[in-house]
């Protein structure tokens, strides 16, 4: 069965940024090799969007040709996607030839047909300067809905209302500046009303002609909604030529001068890429957007749900000899530091510039991947943050992954000289979860839910952790050298570690390779996962007793490190590019109380959060039982508190400075009890005490009025 994967095509007008990758290229890079892992037949296609207004009106601008703007940003963004392992099939350009051909072609086969155009004439606005038709994007005006003066014709930005160019109040043209005047010229309209029926029952039964071709149960709601919006609203006539000097000619006598409106030429960039691999492959591209079998999958932003789920597919079924999707999995929009990305105002960072900023970063790339991985916005709207960034990468990739395999390795090499020891090879727990993670991992991949399979991934690794933690090989060998439970113990583990480093293949390919590279295993190849599984479920090891394996080291060097900030410093670099804008002031302001940033004074606001953001958190009255030094550390307490109902824990906090140990027992305090238990200087803390802090950075307790007993909620 084919597996036929697309991703939005890229306006090759500008650099791209995180957000777009968050969007449609990072998702379907995860998807295309998990089912390459899983020996799938996968082909993922994309490439440059090279036509539409928006290059020629920044040609024009710069007084240059529309092919140096697409060149130029077509070879950027190629490199960028390739730096961050996106593994595209093919990435193609819509300026070719074989595109502009097959774009031909299936326009001349719907106006053969009949009836899928009308042919209208129509007054558009006129520049008689430039002496050419105004595009959408080449006229601006005030919104008619919330008067904003900046609207193009085509959207309002400040709203996100789609208009008409007839609409706009007071429009002028982009090129002159001038006003402009109607004139009469005549376009061919794609008959997108005669397909609603069609389109209706595909999207809410998967019915196409009676026969079941998708489950709508798997896709995601926000499309699903969107799409009966609009179906509900009735769906409209929509232009597909457009008066343009740029661009496909229209294949038709009467269309002299005229060019394919981008939006009906773009997707069938995706059946031309298709052609030119098929054409470097000696494959036909027929087997896959002819036949049956074949699983098409689009990866989008929501912005184009409504070109993917309506347009395209009534294109598709309109021509009659295509497939159609299975799938549409849209993300919503990914944010930086809570707003929106906006190159005008510098806010955000674009993928060749974080590329550059962090090539010296240990494993950059899959950082970056990691971070956005754990924060796709999957069905709501997300943030990325550099704290967030640091903590994924530190608590995950650091503490978790790469404590992991060099504790694994160095053991190895200390008990075993650094070979897998035998086993009895009888099954345990540590095969039953490996076999539960594979499953779970699977599944959650075919669902396109990305995070929970990110998940699922830091999990096994702490539960490696876990296991060799409690398990304490060392201990053992301190009372018996020759203890067999050892064996058993470091066997089992680098079966874990074999796991992961299969595993990260599809979230930090470049980690994935050098964690393999330790475990002197080959790069992983397409079927692998899929051989691992049967492995596992036969009983046998992933690697074999006898097989030797390397030293990890510090795979990840921490961002957040005592002894070394030079991570760090690039981490800040980025956040202080935001602050040091005064057009940015006071976002930048509002998108305080970073934890790796300066201490914000004492007045400084936080953002507003919502009140379901407030409510996960957990505060409960509690008093200190008991305060002590921790050792090797001057700055840190640890402290016993009393909750009520019997239940003391352990709490670790940076108040030694402030206080002297022995008169906080029976103190009063706030404490926030939901936070993962984390150990600080090798003493696990289970909950964090609320203080305030004067001016002076002076420390105080938050405490409940006396007479309140431990245990009770704050709200």
């Amino acid at each position: 069965m084919p597996h036929l994967l697309t991703s939005a095509l890229p306006y090759a007008n500008g650099p791209l940024h995180l957000g777009h990758l968050a969007g449609a290229y990072l998702p379907a890079d995860l998807y295309a090799r998990y089912l390459r892992l899983m020996g799938k037949d996968v082909l993922w296609v994309c490439g440059s969007d090279e036509h539409g207004a928006a290059i020629t009106l920044r040609a024009k601008k710069e007084g240059i040709d529309p092919r140096d703007i697409i060149d130029k940003y077509h070879a950027l963004n190629k490199a960028s996607f390739a730096a961050l392992g996106i593994s595209f099939d093919h990435y193609h350009r819509t300026s070719t030839p074989l595109h502009h051909e097959t774009s031909q072609d299936f326009f001349r086969t719907l106006d053969q047909k009949g009836g899928e155009f009308i042919v209208k004439t129509t007054e558009q606005y006129y520049d008689p300067a430039y002496q050419q038709f105004l595009a959408d994007r080449y006229i601006k005006g005030t919104c008619p809905r919330c008067g904003h003066t900046e609207a193009f014709g085509d959207q309002c930005e400040n709203c996100g209302s789609d208009l008409s160019p007839t609409e706009l109040i007071e429009p002028v043209s982009v090129l002159s500046g001038s006003t402009p005047e109607l004139r009469e010229t005549k376009h061919w309209y794609f008959d997108l009303a005669k397909h609603e029926d069609f389109l209706r029952r595909w999207i809410q039964e998967g019915r196409v002609d009676g026969e079941q071709v998708h489950d709508p149960t798997t896709w995601k709601k926000h499309v699903i909604g969107q799409c009966m919006s609009w179906l509900n609203e009735g769906l409209q006539a929509r232009a597909i030529t457009r008066d343009l000097d740029w661009g496909i000619s229209v294949p038709h006598p009467e269309a002299e001068g005229k060019v394919l409106y981008v939006w009906f030429d773009a997707p069938i960039g995706y059946i031309s890429s298709t052609k030119q691999w098929c054409l470097d492959h000696g494959r036909d591209w027929r087997d896959y957007w002819q036949n049956p079998d074949t699983e098409l999958t689009h990866f989008i932003g929501k912005d184009n749900i409504v070109f993917h789920c309506l347009i395209f597919p009534a294109m598709l079924r309109a021509h009659g000899d295509y497939v159609l999707p299975k799938n549409v999995p849209a993300n919503q929009f990914l944010n930086f530091e809570g707003d929106k990305f906006s190159k005008s105002r510098g806010w955000g960072i674009e993928l060749h510039e974080y590329i550059e900023e962090f090539q010296d970063f240990p494993n950059g790339e899959d950082a970056l991947r990691w971070a956005l991985i754990r924060n796709l916005p999957e069905q709501s709207d997300a943030d990325f943050t550099w704290d967030g960034f640091t903590e994924y990468y530190d608590k995950d990739l650091a503490d978790k992954l790469g404590n992991f395999f060099n504790r694994v390795t160095v053991l190895t090499h200390k008990y075993f000289d650094g070979l897998v020891p035998r086993s009895t090879g009888a099954r345990s727990q540590v095969q039953h979860q490996l076999q539960q993670s594979l499953s779970t991992l699977a599944t959650h991949f075919e669902a396109f839910r990305f995070k929970d399979a990110a998940t699922t991934f830091v999990e096994l690794a702490t539960f490696g952790n876990t296991y060799l933690q409690d398990a304490a090989p060392w201990s053992l060998a301190k009372a018996d050298p020759e203890d067999p439970r050892i064996a058993e113990i470091m066997f089992d583990c680098i079966q874990v570690a074999a796991a992961l480093a299969l595993t990260a293949h599809p979230f930090v390919p470049l980690v994935s390779a050098k964690l393999r590279t330790v475990l002197k295993q080959d790069i992983v190849a397409n079927g692998d996962w899929a051989v691992a599984r049967d492995t596992l479920a036969a009983g046998r090891p992933l690697i074999a007793a006898g097989h030797a394996i390397g030293q990890a080291g510090v795979l990840f060097p921490k961002i957040v490190d005592r002894k070394d900030d030079s991570l760090l410093q690039i981490v800040l670099r980025q956040r202080n590019k935001l602050r040091s804008s005064a057009e940015l002031a006071s976002s930048a302001e509002q998108s305080g109380g970073a934890k790796i940033i300066d201490t914000p004074a004492a007045d400084e606001a936080k953002p507003e959060i919502s009140f379901d953001d407030f409510t996960k958190l957990d505060l409960r009255t509690a008093t200190i039982v008991t305060a002590a030094p921790v050792k090797k550390s001057n700055k840190l307490l640890q402290l016993t508190i009393d909750l009520g109902a019997g239940e003391q824990r352990s709490v670790v906090s940076g108040i030694a400075k402030h206080y002297d140990p022995s008169e906080l027992p029976g103190q009063q305090v706030v404490v926030v009890t939901n936070l993962a238990p984390r150990k600080m200087a090798g003493v696990l803390s289970e909950a964090m005490i609320l203080m305030a802090e004067d001016a002076q950075g002076k420390l105080g307790f938050v405490a409940a009025p006396a007479g309140f007993g431990n245990g009770l909620g704050v709200r």
